[in-house]
């Protein structure tokens, strides 16, 4: 079997090459920018930019299997090329914002919504098996307070207590790599959490008794983070994640146990992912 994984770069998609190599199954990493990929021995390179239909065809050539991320511009057409090249199973990383009763209404949700449908299309047309990967919160979104932190101040926040289910990269990638080699498991969406719903203020509480330091945060508001990050979010994407947090601002998320169910060991928890990324904090 030979694995096609798009977004290289991606730290779900690194671990993942990881793991395939490891077992013994050939992957070609895919990226908008392969020359900028440091991949695993004996792991090929190929352009794949999910923004470039035209590098589609080159990167599906001789491939049995895709791990997709969702980009939802071009989710047909990948599709129907994947289909062309005989591509027998394509894995999707979605989002359980799907999920949502508002998931037509949220940017978020909406973008991932489009590319499962055009999957879920060319499936029923008997093109190929889809499977459906749909995480929570990414446990390294915490990654984002770093520069914040070792400047003492530490993240601003407008929804401080807004509840997440943060996952670890590689237990997404270990599920990954189930439905990618077990063939009961294809064909099905699998919503996954990690092991605890914690608030923002909570992992950041993680974070310091990992590292030793304080974590504070500030409190901003909704227009004053929207203005933050808007030289690289569009404020449709800003308001979906407000959205999203001030429904769950004071209530827990509901966990599921998938990841365990897929990988065969409890998902690890923030505490665990705090101590494998040690490093991008101030010690």
């Amino acid at each position: 079997m030979t694995v096609l994984v798009t977004g290289s770069r991606g730290r779900v998609a690194a671990v993942l090459l990881e793991l395939l190599g490891t077992a013994g199954i050939e992957a070609r990493a895919g990226s908008r920018n392969p020359g900028e990929l440091s991949p695993p021995p004996g792991v090929g390179t190929v352009r794949c930019d999910l923004a470039d239909p035209a590098t589609f065809d080159a990167a599906l050539d001789g491939v049995d299997a895709a791990f997709l991320y969702a980009e939802p511009r071009h989710a047909e057409t990948f599709a129907d090329r994947a289909r062309a090249a005989g591509v027998g199973h394509v894995v999707l990383l979605s989002s359980s914002s799907v999920l949502a009763p508002d998931a037509e209404r949220n940017a978020i949700a909406a973008s991932h919504l489009t590319a499962e449908r055009a999957l879920s299309t060319a499936a029923a047309k008997g093109a190929f098996e889809t499977t459906c990967l749909r995480p929570g919160a990414f446990a390294t979104n915490a990654l984002q307070w770093a520069r914040p932190l070792r400047a003492g101040s530490g993240p601003a926040l407008p929804v401080p207590q807004a509840y997440g289910d943060p996952i670890h990269e590689r237990d997404l990638a270990e599920a990954a790599l189930a439905v990618l080699t077990e063939p009961r498991l294809r064909g099905t969406a699998h919503h996954l959490t990690g092991p605890e719903s914690l608030t923002f203020v909570e992992q950041l509480a993680v974070l310091a008794g990992v590292t030793g330091r304080p974590a504070p945060h500030t409190v901003t508001t909704p227009e004053q983070w929207k203005e933050s990050v808007a030289a690289f979010m569009p404020e449709v994407f800003a308001d979906a994640l407000l959205s999203h947090w001030s429904a769950h601002d004071g209530r827990p998320t509901p966990l599921t146990r998938t990841a365990e169910e897929l990988t065969g060991h409890p998902a690890r928890t923030f505490a665990e992912w705090a101590a494998d990324h040690r490093e991008a904090f101030p010690a």
